[in-house]
């Protein structure tokens, strides 16, 4: 349940460490959150990407939707597919998927 932390405690040192944390690095830190039901932390991240002009990807987007249907905010999931729309990125079967479940 900890590993959620430990993602962030990790973006934080390659910050520290003038290290950029691209796409991947954001995505699989989204995964964790996801992963220890933090949807809040799961969309803080999504929200920085922009912050830091990374690109969110598919993955971004189906792993924090994931992590709001988990904790069923699906409001939340739902306005999440809409900006994937909004940034001209595909709807996936997993993204629909993961906001309806």
């Amino acid at each position: 349940g900890e590993q959620w932390q430990q993602s962030l405690s990790l973006l934080e040192v390659m910050r520290y460490e003038h290290v950029l944390p691209d796409a991947i690095s954001y995505n699989a830190a989204i995964s964790a959150c996801e992963k220890g039901k933090e949807w809040q932390q799961a969309l803080s991240l999504l929200n920085a990407m922009r912050t830091h002009e990374l690109l969110a990807t598919a993955i971004s987007y189906n792993a924090a939707i994931s992590a709001c249907e988990k904790a069923e905010h699906w409001q939340q999931a739902l306005s999440l597919l809409e900006a994937m729309r909004g940034d001209d990125l595909a709807l996936e079967v997993i993204s629909c998927n993961a906001a309806i479940s």
